[in-house]
């Protein structure tokens, strides 16, 4: 079932419910992933409160998390960044569609960390960030049950497959916003890419990734407003990477999160 452009809910499910503690709340998840035969990919516990990493400090998506940017130092580095993105006005939406960057979460595009390990897009992206991680039973690659810190919301989402959506792979760049700006004349090999790069792609809370919907930093920022300029460095990587333009109310918005 498609969710937005670019959320997809595929047949293994999600679904996650508000973060509890307690003994009895513990052992009842443990007896319901017992029953489902699943195996514990030996995460650290923990609130992940310091796991998540600066965008400034991953530049190729492949650390956890989207951790906030603090300090005049990293700041000014923020601003530098998004002044390098180039800016032009927002295109037709005519002949998108989501298989013009290739079927979802394909493991085969090329170019891309964590292509062609295995396991596809979205697993790796639940593994990357998720937190006492269990998988399928026989599988190192389904993830069945995990804790996520989601950055966009500042909430624990504790997350169980039988459950639809509440967790979503959002693309931080949105895939038709980059259609409208300049991928639809790109090869595509080149959209693969974009659609399935670690730098452009964050597990996080469904109901935010669904009111982001297709929108750029002007139209939408994370309801978190301590990651905001994190979220607009994100944002400005991803578009530096594929020579991609955003419009000039887009990249004042992201300037603006950081204090250009």
């Amino acid at each position: 079932m498609r969710t937005k452009e670019g959320a997809v809910t595929r047949n293994e499910g999600w679904g996650a419910r508000v973060r509890r503690t307690g003994p009895v709340v513990i052992a009842a998840v443990a007896l319901l992933a017992g029953c489902e035969g699943v195996q514990d990919a030996g995460s650290p516990a923990g609130d992940g409160s310091g796991r998540a990493v600066s965008p400034l400090d991953n530049p190729d998506g492949t650390g956890p998390g989207l951790a906030s940017v603090t300090g005049e130092s990293d700041r000014a580095e923020a601003v530098d960044l998004i002044e390098k993105v180039t800016t032009k006005g927002r295109g037709p939406r005519t002949g998108y569609e989501r298989d013009e960057f290739g079927y979802a979460w394909m493991d085969t595009a090329d170019g891309v960390p964590l292509a062609r390990n295995g396991c596809d897009t979205r697993n790796d992206l639940l593994r990357r960030d998720g937190q006492e991680v269990r998988f399928r039973s026989g599988s190192d690659c389904v993830v069945v049950a995990m804790t996520l810190d989601d950055p966009y919301t500042g909430t624990t989402i504790e997350w169980r497959k039988q459950e639809a959506a509440e967790v979503q792979i959002d693309h931080v760049v949105p895939l038709s916003y980059s259609w409208q700006m300049g991928a639809s004349r790109w090869p595509e090999a080149k959209r693969e890419r974009l659609a399935n790069d670690t730098l452009n792609l964050i597990p996080v809370q469904g109901r935010a990734n669904s009111a982001k919907g297709d929108s750029g930093p002007a139209a939408w920022l994370p309801p978190d407003r301590r990651i905001r300029c994190a979220y607009a460095v994100r944002f400005a990587q991803v578009a530096v990477k594929y020579e991609m333009p955003v419009t000039p109310a887009d990249k004042r918005m992201m300037l603006e999160q950081c204090g250009g």
